[in-house]
């Protein structure tokens, strides 16, 4: 497992909070598509990506379940239909952990690094949810073959 230790800088996102069962995320990700090509705040191909779980997907009931899809931003989100808001992903130090492959089994990277990197590293973690870069785009890159960092905040 390779790991990079980093200082993030904080980054301005329009954010859109998907609230409800985990296998309806991409109908969400779908409105924020169609936000970020109607307003032009947050172009793909000029703008990072993130994504932010609220909790684990697998322990979390269906109904309580938060994610936030996000795209990086220069402006203040002006007022919208999609309930897209402003948030920060807070900056500082991050354990950052590359996942390739579907980000339909990033849990398949994401457990090891709780079960087996974090107890043996010596590091603790800052209370706030870890957060997804993509660093791919669908449908340009196939799933399979999409690269994603996970940062894990730290102290």
């Amino acid at each position: 497992m390779h790991v990079q230790i980093v200082d993030f800088s904080p980054v301005r996102v329009a954010a859109l909070e998907h609230c409800g069962p985990p296998e309806l995320v991409d109908e969400s990700v779908n409105a924020f598509i169609q936000w970020r090509m109607q307003s032009g705040q947050s172009p793909v191909a000029l703008s990072r990506s993130f994504g932010m779980p609220y909790g684990n997907p697998d322990t979390t009931p269906a109904h309580e379940f938060r994610f936030a899809i996000c795209g990086e931003i220069r402006q203040a989100v002006t007022a919208n239909e999609f309930n897209i808001r402003e948030l920060t992903i807070p900056g500082g130090r991050y354990a950052v952990f590359r996942h390739t492959g579907s980000p339909d089994h990033i849990g398949e990277t994401i457990y090891p690094i709780y079960r087996d990197w974090l107890p043996s590293s010596g590091e603790e973690l800052r209370d706030q949810p870890l957060f997804f870069e993509y660093l791919s785009v669908y449908p340009e890159t196939p799933k399979d073959q999409w690269q994603t960092d996970i940062y894990v905040p730290l102290r």
